[in-house]
């Protein structure tokens, strides 16, 4: 019995930290994405005043 509920503990943990991952990859992403558009929009607002 308790080598089930140590297996599916095992299971799980993995399952969150799959999740936990997967949100720190998304926002790590956004967070890139966000930054690159500033940076596009600066150098855009740089070529129009010149």
């Amino acid at each position: 019995m308790s080598k089930n509920n140590e297996a599916n503990r095992k299971k799980h943990k993995n399952k969150i930290d799959q999740k936990k991952r997967k949100q720190q990859n998304a926002e790590a992403e956004r967070k890139a994405r966000l930054k690159q558009i500033r940076e596009d929009f600066k150098a855009r607002q740089e070529n129009d005043i010149v």
